[in-house]
């Protein structure tokens, strides 16, 4: 049986999965640009793999993402959502989903959609790195902190730097798999598809 090489950090079956299918590839879709929006802040402070567990409930806790639908949600249906342990319970991350979601509204009749103001940054191309060890990643990028901080002044919630750094390498706007993982190479030839 061959050995496949991957990144290190991936150890449990579902880490392994989502690296292997999603991890760094280029996402232009505005609900699942939404999603791990709210899964990397949902993360904060917390493991990656916690919130994989917990992926569904998040799915079925806010629409599926649905942008306007979770713009829409109510008090009551937050504090719901807290109450059903499928998420990370956590009231302030909760309240901040709907939040989000609004000012993504106001976003998108800006930039015509979230995937054009996020792949604006990169002029529409990933950033892709040659890091040889997981060690040489970096918690956050220049990027990342130039679009929290304008994220920040339009009002979002739970997207400091480290949090951005950590959607860019979820969706692909950074290749942040090393240079020995098989998916480096298969991730950057998706560059360029769109």
């Amino acid at each position: 049986m061959q050995m496949i090489n991957r990144c290190a950090w991936p150890k449990h079956e579902l880490e392994i999965a989502y690296h292997d299918a999603e991890w760094g590839v280029p996402v232009f879709d505005d609900q699942v640009l939404f999603e791990f929006l709210t899964l990397e802040g949902g993360q904060a402070g917390l493991s990656w793999l916690t919130v994989l567990k917990k992926r569904e409930g998040y799915r079925r806790a806010f629409h599926d993402f649905e942008i306007s639908r979770v713009a829409e949600m109510t008090d009551d249906e937050l504090a719901e959502v807290l109450l059903t342990g499928e998420i990370v319970r956590n009231r302030a991350k909760v309240a901040s989903t709907r939040l989000n979601a609004q000012k993504l509204i106001d976003l998108v009749a800006e930039q015509g959609s979230f995937s054009n103001y996020w792949w604006g940054w990169t002029d529409g191309q990933p950033i892709n790195n040659e890091f040889k060890s997981m060690r040489d990643l970096p918690a956050k990028s220049s990027v990342s902190e130039a679009i929290s901080n304008d994220l920040l002044k339009r009002g979002f919630k739970f997207v400091g730097p480290t949090i951005i750094y950590a959607m860019a390498q979820a969706t692909g706007l950074v290749n942040d798999h090393t240079i020995d993982c098989f998916r480096h190479q298969e991730c950057q030839q998706l560059r360029t598809q769109k």
